[in-house]
């Protein structure tokens, strides 16, 4: 358990787990189609995740041009209605292989919607890498190629997520658990 600005905090995923898997996630990924490969990062929460990747990728011996996406869910209250771009790729994907990462995959919806316009601009294939995979969440058919881990339905913050913008700099997974 960890104490970090008063709240305390238990891991789910250690730094040492998501490191191993990384490497394990660039070879999985270095077997699929790489042609002309872009990474598309979905920010924010995927940013830490989406550096290991790319570095682990390099590893593996692939050199891939990197972009990032920032989508926003949108609606009423608590409920999401869709899915918008706030700032988009600069690149074109037309014929490309895209490897579209985030840190959660969890109704789907989000996903679905990038997946979804990337194809439409032409890209060759689209493949999908998630840190985290909340199966019980799902509201679409949406699955991830690559998965780092299955996630228990937890609120989880660190490893580039947050709760409130704090948090994102821890180097695991973990649940806020309660006050200090």
């Amino acid at each position: 358990m960890h104490v970090i600005r008063g709240k305390k905090i238990e891991q789910l995923f250690t730094a040492e787990m998501i490191a191993r898997r990384m490497d394990e996630l660039a070879g999985e990924i270095a077997a699929g189609p790489t042609k002309d490969l872009l990474v598309i990062a979905v920010l924010k929460g995927s940013f830490i995740f989406a550096a290991d990747l790319i570095r682990s990728l390099h590893h593996v011996g692939l050199a891939p041009e990197v972009e990032f996406i920032t989508l926003s869910s949108y609606g009423t209250g608590t409920v999401s209605k869709g899915v918008r771009i706030v700032k988009d790729i600069d690149s074109d994907v037309k014929d490309r292989d895209v490897l579209l990462i985030d840190d959660i995959l969890e109704s789907g919806r989000t996903l679905s919607f990038a997946r979804d316009l990337l194809l439409e601009r032409g890209a060759r294939h689209v493949s999908i890498a998630v840190l985290l995979d909340k199966h019980d969440k799902r509201q679409t058919s949406m699955e991830a190629d690559h998965v780092g881990f299955r996630c228990p339905d937890h609120f989880v913050v660190g490893y580039g997520m947050d709760v409130a913008y704090a948090f994102r700099e821890l180097p695991f997974v973990g649940v806020v658990t309660g006050d200090a």
